[in-house]
């Protein structure tokens, strides 16, 4: 094995116990947060802060990134977790039992916060691995690269999600915090006794010296022909991705009891697993950008049908495809960057990207629910969709989310096949 592929696999591992634990970490508090004090509205506030922060730090995890070695930048990320999850322990241990039992306690809320930015910090990790991947491997290895990240982030969620709740019900937060704290520390020593080939990081005056430099990184931006166009692309596609984040779990349990969604989501989580392995395995191809906007149209395509009858079936089977098929999305995606920004550069223009991208899809999480409740549902149980659609499609209130998710779906269709006949993506395929 080349020593370059496996400095790679070492950084992967490291990453993935460390993307474990934060994920670990924030399922196991909002499950517990919930618990202590039967508050929804909290439990809110906790996902809309969290999406909110990632969408805004990207800029500046993105400079630190750039402004220090990769290896520099991952350890930040880590001690900063660990120091993080610390005194969330000593909140913890040193207050009142009773001070976590209301959604209102500030000391409650001191403990979220904590928590909060320990997994937060681990965003640089997400920010850096790509850039590792310019350093570390030649271009025609970086799509399977990218590849290999998809399945290590799908692995981090599917171990997440299981161990996180059993934490909760059996071990308590107690040792919920200890064993995030262990395995943080864990990742430290792996990392520090990691050599890592790094040049050393050249900073100019275009590179903006390594400083938060948003001017700077829309700039390099512009200098490549389509790639705006890309990152704006992907953000609309997360715009209506956000209609599934509000509605998908009240339209799965219409279909089925609690329990047995739950268990389905774990098999789902599959897909991002198998995904990224194929990437690993057979690259994006010689135009990453082709591949990305096939995906997407098989992605939306999907999204038309899979909820054309009431059936957990069909809803699975087209769930299942749709979660293989995001790792190649944004493997392509980083392969593009990859290839076409300088790696001085890289950390911000994948901060810049994740802060645009991720901000869309929350936004529209807000604003469909009142789309639903107020149009969709009572089109298809009051309305005219009973008489126009329903002899066919169904009618209730799940047949009008149903037909929501196939609208959604036909506008994302309709959308890829017109950027696919626009310039930017031209020049973008040439590159």
């Amino acid at each position: 094995m080349p020593g370059y592929m496996r400095a790679f696999y070492f950084v992967l591992v490291n990453s993935l116990v460390a993307s474990v634990t934060n994920t670990f970490v924030w399922f196991a508090i909002t499950f517990w947060v919930y618990l202590q004090t039967k508050s929804v509205l909290a439990t809110s506030f906790m996902a809309g802060i969290y999406i909110g922060t990632v969408a805004l730090s990207g800029f500046m995890l993105g400079s630190v990134v750039d402004r220090y070695r990769k290896k520099k930048a991952m350890m930040i990320s880590s001690i900063c977790s660990l120091v993080l999850y610390s005194l969330a322990g000593l909140v913890y241990v040193l207050s009142p039992a009773e001070e976590f039992t209301h959604a209102g306690s500030p000391v409650l809320w001191m403990f979220i916060v904590f928590t909060l930015f320990g997994a937060l910090a681990g965003n640089i990790r997400n920010i850096a691995l790509p850039t590792m991947v310019t350093i570390l491997l030649p271009e025609p290895e970086r799509d399977k690269a990218n590849g290999l990240i998809g399945s290590a982030n799908g692995t981090a969620f599917l171990v997440a999600s299981i161990l996180s709740g059993m934490a909760v019900g059996f071990l308590g937060m107690y040792w919920t915090l200890a064993a995030s704290v262990g395995l943080t520390l864990l990742t430290i020593g792996h990392l520090w006794a990691l050599a890592i080939p790094e040049e050393d990081i050249v900073h100019t005056e275009e590179s903006g010296s390594g400083k938060v430099d948003v001017k700077g990184t829309i700039k390099a931006i512009r200098l490549i022909p389509g790639l705006f166009a890309l990152i704006f692309f992907n953000t609309f596609n997360n715009f209506l991705g956000g209609v599934f984040m509000a509605l998908m779990d009240a339209y799965g349990l219409s279909l089925v009891s609690v329990q047995v969604w739950g268990i389905l989501w774990g098999v789902l989580s599959l897909g991002f697993i198998v995904g990224g392995l194929v990437v690993a395995r057979k690259g994006l191809g010689k135009h990453p950008i082709r591949t990305l906007f096939i995906a997407n149209m098989v992605m939306w395509t999907i999204c038309i049908f899979f909820t054309i009858q009431s059936s957990i079936v069909l809803l699975g089977m087209g769930l299942f495809i749709y979660l293989c098929l995001i790792p190649v999305v944004e493997a392509a995606e980083q392969s593009i960057i990859q290839r076409v920004i300088p790696p001085e550069r890289q950390g911000r223009v994948f901060g810049f990207a994740q802060s645009i991208e991720q901000a869309a899809s929350p936004l529209t999480a807000f604003m469909i629910g009142p789309v639903a409740q107020f149009i969709f549902i009572p089109f298809m149980t009051t309305g005219a969709g009973v008489d126009l659609l329903g002899h066919w499609f169904g009618t209730g209130s799940d047949r009008g989310i149903a037909l929501l998710f196939t609208v959604t779906g036909m506008i994302g269709l309709v959308v890829t096949m017109v950027a696919m006949r626009s310039h930017s993506y031209k020049l973008l395929a040439k590159i």
